[in-house]
């Protein structure tokens, strides 16, 4: 499939649905897009955005967050956040708990407390399906799934 043709699925796929049955950053202020300008969310391998890209020496491209946007524009790491489908060595996808969020979501740190949305881990679960068929993207999902395991292992989490 082409990426045009992947990300307008994962666009139908993941529609307007977050952790919550509501835009969870009403829930907590906006805590993920307190841009300052000089952070950012990577950008999925063929994933093109409107917004400001800046691509780093290590090739990584970066989405640049000035803390506001129009939502239907938020790259894919945006709409996924805090988590992430991670592939397991069989290959097989799971949802889980993005570590490097930790600091910053109080979805992640109040979780006991939280009712989230089924939906929304259906569907990023499915992305994650589809998005492992692509070679690029498949390999983007094992490099972020590693490096979210040894960041939860310094945390201890």
């Amino acid at each position: 499939m082409d990426p045009k043709t992947m990300y307008r699925k994962i666009d139908r796929i993941l529609g307007e649905l977050t952790p919550l049955r509501v835009d969870c950053g009403v829930t907590c202020g906006g805590a993920c897009c307190k841009g300052d300008g000089d952070t950012g969310m990577r950008l999925f391998p063929h994933e093109e955005s409107s917004l400001s890209v800046r691509e780093l020496e290590n090739g990584v491209r970066l989405v640049v967050c000035d803390g506001v946007c129009d939502r239907r524009e938020r790259p894919l790491a945006c709409r996924l956040f805090p988590f992430f489908p991670v592939i397991d060595e069989k290959g097989r996808i799971f949802v889980e708990p993005d570590a490097r969020a930790l600091r910053l979501c109080p979805l992640l740190t109040h979780s006991e407390e939280i009712v989230f949305d089924k939906r929304f881990f259906k569907a990023v679960k499915k992305v994650g399906k589809l998005l492992a068929k692509d070679a690029d993207c498949r390999r983007f999902l094992e490099e972020t799934t590693e490096e979210m395991d040894t960041y939860a292992a310094f945390l201890g989490y």
